[in-house]
């Protein structure tokens, strides 16, 4: 049989295939050009803040026919997004795995659902996930922060320094906040210089972040630098007005520096808005106990162990009355 009548006889069966519907409705899994809308309107409500139109829009785009998904990686992605931001997780998770079956090398696929195991406190499950984009990708910074953190977060610091130390050779002006993890990892380890020169060195990018001047003043309180972590903590007091761990550590630190009126004026200034804070409360005690006022200290502190005898000042508290008596 010559070409052409090849040709002739497979133009009917192909003219056939064309018109059926099952292959307009997206042969071995490929979305048809006019499903194509759907995943645009899904994106544009997902940009407006409109997670549930982009969850409906997404799941029509996937799973529009019973035997046929669409199983585009970004519009897998998108709809776990979506599941995040309107706080459904477990679905979220779901629409990863399932997605990751699909598509195991997808790089953004892997972050985005090991920054969820992550938030989600799954760290082995983040762990792997990280590792397996790494493989892939073995400069790409998200998930090398990503990894870094999770390092941190179990309490590997010299593991998330040693990750961070990479990241850092490859984007020297990252934004602060991996500066200021790095950071956080020296304070873990107790090496206050290096946890002292990255958190200036984020206070340089975002000096109005209080989070940045707290760390900055733990570090300087841990190199013994008063006048410095209490101008730091004034900072960050100053940033954030509302916070009452910051105004109750500094009342501890004026403690510390001897200066108890004025640690008793701030532990004071605390209880006026939250009665229960055990650590002004102990604050008090302890200035009390300084100024040879012993009874109003013992007071305090069974008020403390009141509150509860099983958090760290509790049982800190129980054991100095245990002294006193």
């Amino acid at each position: 049989m010559s070409w052409k009548n090849k040709f002739i006889f497979c133009l009917p069966l192909l003219l056939c295939i064309g018109g059926c519907a099952s292959f307009q409705n997206g042969f071995l899994g490929l979305a048809p050009v006019g499903d194509k809308k759907a995943y645009v309107r899904a994106r544009d409500a997902y940009s407006a803040g409109n997670y549930q139109e982009a969850i409906e829009e997404l799941s029509t785009y996937i799973y529009k026919t019973k035997n046929v998904r669409r199983r585009e990686a970004r519009a897998y992605r998108l709809l776990g997004k979506s599941y995040e931001e309107i706080d459904q997780l477990n679905e979220a998770l779901e629409i990863y795995s399932e997605a990751l079956e699909f598509h195991p090398n997808n790089v953004p696929l892997l972050i985005a659902a090991a920054e969820l195991y992550q938030h989600t406190g799954l760290w082995d499950q983040s762990q792997q996930l990280f590792k397996r984009a790494l493989k892939l990708e073995p400069e790409n910074l998200q998930a090398l922060s990503g990894l870094a953190h999770n390092y941190y977060l179990v309490g590997f610091d010299s593991k998330a320094q040693e990750i961070y130390n990479r990241f850092f050779e490859l984007k020297p002006t990252a934004d602060p906040l991996y500066r200021a993890r790095y950071a956080q990892t020296f304070l873990h380890q107790h090496q206050y210089e290096q946890a002292f020169i990255h958190s200036t060195m984020a206070l340089m990018q975002q000096p109005d972040n209080s989070d940045f001047w707290l760390l900055h003043a733990r570090a300087a309180h841990g190199l013994n630098i008063p006048q410095e972590s209490l101008e730091s903590l004034e900072t960050a007091l100053n940033l954030s007005p509302g916070a009452k761990e910051l105004l109750s550590t500094k009342a501890l630190w004026l403690y510390q520096e001897k200066n108890f009126e004025k640690a008793l004026q701030t532990a004071q200034q605390v209880l006026n808005q939250e009665p229960t804070n055990q650590l002004a409360r102990l604050v008090i005690a302890l200035c009390r106990y300084r100024q040879k006022r012993v009874n109003t200290a013992r007071k305090e502190l069974q008020k403390i162990v009141q509150l509860d005898p099983d958090t760290f000042v509790g049982k800190v508290a129980q054991g100095v009355l245990e002294q006193l008596n």
